[in-house]
């Protein structure tokens, strides 16, 4: 009961944003007769966002499109990947301003709409797993003294709030600054990412592990650690991003 009402006296003193259009959301609401902590997102701003669904592909868990018949997407059919399978919960283009928010200008409270998001679409799918540690793909250290925090990091401690899974994020360490993914070919990702990140602690107990990051695209980051997972003898390796665009 105190948690709540300090909950809610935070709220007040500093206002949550909603996580789809940044406006202001109240700190508190009246429900049959009793005051309740605010919202996490505007009723009709929910509206406006579109979850992964329908058919999509096996390994990646990128959308497929209502008519495809296959089960994996070309990327997979062409590309190796050290991962078992991936999941994401949002379709990029309709949360990709949300994203940018939470990633470079310190939005880190949408998190909380993000983790019970995960939940309600992925929750029995990941606990059904058996993950034992939830990972979030590290960032470069200076590089997170200059932003002051990991988006996936903070993703992923709502998600392991939301599922009661554990967050590690002492694993695995990025001991290498890279250029901006977005700027490379498939190629160009694969070299930027060589040696990029290590796994210090010589015995990884955990033989399921689930990384996690804000975004997917061609599964590169996530490759090289669950490359280096492998190595250290995780038998199993999925990953879990908030959003994921769909196949060409």
């Amino acid at each position: 009961m105190k948690n709540r009402y300090f909950e809610t006296a935070l709220d007040i003193i500093y206002p949550r944003h909603c996580p789809v259009c940044d406006g202001v959301l109240p700190a508190f609401t009246f429900e049959s007769g009793r005051i309740k902590r605010g919202r996490i997102i505007h009723r009709n701003c929910i509206k406006k966002i579109e979850f992964v669904k329908g058919s999509t592909c096996f390994k990646c868990g990128k959308p497929l499109g209502k008519d495809s018949l296959e089960e994996y997407c070309q990327d997979c059919r062409e590309k190796r990947h050290f991962f078992k399978r991936g999941y994401s919960v949002f379709a990029y283009r309709s949360i990709s301003g949300s994203i940018y928010r939470f990633k470079y200008m310190g939005r880190q409270e949408y998190a909380r709409f993000y983790g019970v998001a995960t939940r309600k679409r992925l929750g029995d799918t990941l606990k059904g797993l058996g993950i034992e540690a939830v990972v979030p793909v590290p960032m470069y250290e200076k590089k997170q003294l200059k932003r002051g925090y990991n988006q996936a990091e903070v993703y992923a401690k709502a998600v392991s709030e939301e599922l009661s899974i554990p967050l590690r994020t002492d694993i695995v360490k990025r001991v290498r600054n890279t250029l901006p993914m977005k700027e490379l070919d498939a190629l160009g990702r694969r070299n930027n990412l060589k040696k990029a990140f290590i796994i210090p602690k010589n015995d990884v107990k955990f033989k399921c592990v689930l990384i996690i990051d804000d975004i997917y695209t061609t599964g590169s980051t996530i490759d090289e650690i669950a490359h280096e997972f492998q190595m250290a003898g995780v038998d199993q390796v999925y990953f879990l991003t908030l959003a994921i665009g769909q196949t060409t």
